[in-house]
């Protein structure tokens, strides 16, 4: 009975309800406040990690490990790298974290960001080979920490510092990407939605007629990509000689945007000309190939024939070339006389005159019909004197012997030389050298027959072309009749016979 007074009293007392009451609500209060860096007296793993940029992250951050929340940013602050190595100790073994070269190296002398983290006691330890990444939470700016825990067996102890190493590059965040629209860009965006507009504006059925063509390109495209996806395509080896391609054409981005710029020139240039020149040289280009094509049978011996032309006509080049001096010389040689040429060219008219007086004159043209008749009689002649003549020399020769003859002797007058010839001895033999032989023998001795009734003189019908008459050796013991073997050359005007 008095257990339930005392609590009946206890409750009936404003008092005590109050104070229950605001304890209650002061409890509530606390555990609100504490429950944005986690509840109390609940055990945390709390660990710091380096990173480049810890632009727009505040403390109270969540961090996330596959999309969950495992804990919160502490705090953020700014601290100056002094190297590139964090020693995490644990209780067993001391592990060396090295920084891998796959982002900043945290040289000394620069700063970077360092958060440190609260995170749930169940995630502990995270592997060495763990790696951050910060992301964006929303398109206001709000920012989390993400960790990709690694596969070591090692892990970092509480109160390690995660190296600047394992924090991966930033991504491009919504933000980033909007300030990529300044004001040049927009501008020209803009531009370009209106030229796009126009180009598109009142042409909504050829666009619904193209859409309608994609069938036949949607129902082949799974096997074109098929093969693209196949192996045995080597898209990968396409894909890294592009990039290869690409990276040899990065240097030079600034020439080839130089020549758009120059092709922007040409093609205006050749809108001026567009229609109707352009468009008729398209217009008519399938009728001229239809030409072309039906010529070309007919052209192709021509073609053929032109280039068994060239291919003989280059002995002619090589030699031309050769006498390419001499024809320059030539020309050089020739400018005086074309220049004296205008002089002469103005007497050839009278001359032309004088010369067509006389084809008129009746008695200059019976002379003329005279001197044809003339020439033909001598024709004969010269054509048999004449090879003689240069080949033996009898004319020069005889005039000079005559010449001699009367040029030789004393105040008494000219002397002839001669040679007298003794009579035949017909008791010594027949070999009678010095003397004419009595009868014809062959030796022995040297008195062999040598005779030549018809010599070579060039004669019409006569080959070869040589001086035999008086020019014949004389071959020991050896019988000779008729021309003798061998050429005896051309009789000049300084060789007498006696010289031969």
């Amino acid at each position: 009975m008095n257990g339930r007074k005392r609590v009946q009293s206890l409750a009936a007392s404003p008092v005590m309800v109050g104070a229950v009451t605001v304890l209650v609500a002061t409890v509530a209060v606390f555990l609100a406040y504490q429950a944005n860096t986690g509840l109390p007296f609940v055990p945390t793993y709390r660990v710091s990690v380096l990173v480049p940029n810890a632009d727009m992250v505040v403390p109270n951050n969540e961090v996330r490990i596959g999309g969950v929340q495992v804990g919160t940013v502490e705090a953020v602050e700014a601290v100056q790298n002094g190297s590139s190595t964090t020693t995490a100790t644990t209780t067993e073994t001391t592990t060396t974290v090295e920084a891998a070269p796959t982002y900043a190296t945290g040289e000394a002398g620069t700063y970077s960001a360092k958060l440190d983290l609260k995170l749930n006691r169940s995630i502990a330890p995270l592997p060495v080979d763990s790696t951050v990444l910060i992301r964006a939470k929303s398109a206001l700016g709000l920012k989390y920490l993400e960790i990709t825990p690694g596969k070591s067996q090692e892990g970092y102890p509480e109160g390690a510092t995660i190296p600047l190493a394992q924090a991966r590059p930033e991504p491009v965040d919504i933000d980033q990407v909007f300030n990529t629209f300044d004001e040049p860009t927009r501008k020209a965006i803009q531009v370009q939605l209106k030229n796009f507009g126009d180009g598109l504006a009142g042409r909504g059925g050829d666009i619904n007629a193209a859409i309608g063509n994609l069938v036949p390109l949607t129902q082949a495209l799974p096997k074109a990509m098929g093969n693209l996806a196949s192996s045995d395509t080597q898209l990968d080896r396409f894909v890294r000689a592009i990039a290869a391609a690409s990276a040899e054409a990065g240097p030079v981005g600034e020439q080839q945007a130089q020549a758009f710029v120059g092709l922007n020139k040409t093609f205006q240039a050749l809108a001026d000309v567009s229609r109707p020149y352009i468009q008729e040289s398209i217009t008519e280009g399938p009728p001229t190939e239809d030409v072309t094509i039906e010529t070309m049978p007919r052209i192709r011996p021509f073609l053929s024939d032109t280039a068994k032309l060239f291919a003989n006509l280059r002995p002619g080049m090589a030699a031309l070339r050769k006498a390419g001096p001499s024809i320059s010389q030539a020309i050089v040689k020739g400018i005086p006389a074309l220049q004296g040429a205008p002089a002469f060219n103005a007497l050839l008219p009278g001359l032309s005159g004088e010369v067509l007086n006389l084809s008129n004159d009746a008695t200059a043209r019976a002379g003329l019909d005279s001197l044809i008749g003339a020439s033909d009689y001598l024709e004969s002649l010269i054509t048999f004197i004449g090879p003689a003549q240069s080949t033996c020399n009898y004319a020069t020769l005889l005039f000079r012997n005559i010449a001699d003859l009367a040029s030789t002797g004393d105040s008494l007058g000219s002397l002839l030389r001669f040679i007298s010839f003794s009579a035949p001895n017909f008791g010594v033999g027949s070999d009678n050298i010095g003397t004419p032989a009595a009868n014809p023998a062959n030796g022995p001795g040297d008195n062999y027959l040598h005779y030549n009734p018809y010599p070579n003189t060039a004669a019409p019908g006569q080959s070869p072309r040589e001086c035999e008459a008086g020019n014949e050796p004389y071959p020991r013991q050896v019988q000779v009749i008729g021309n003798p073997p061998g050429d005896q050359g051309v009789m000049t005007e300084d060789q007498l016979p006696s010289q031969k």
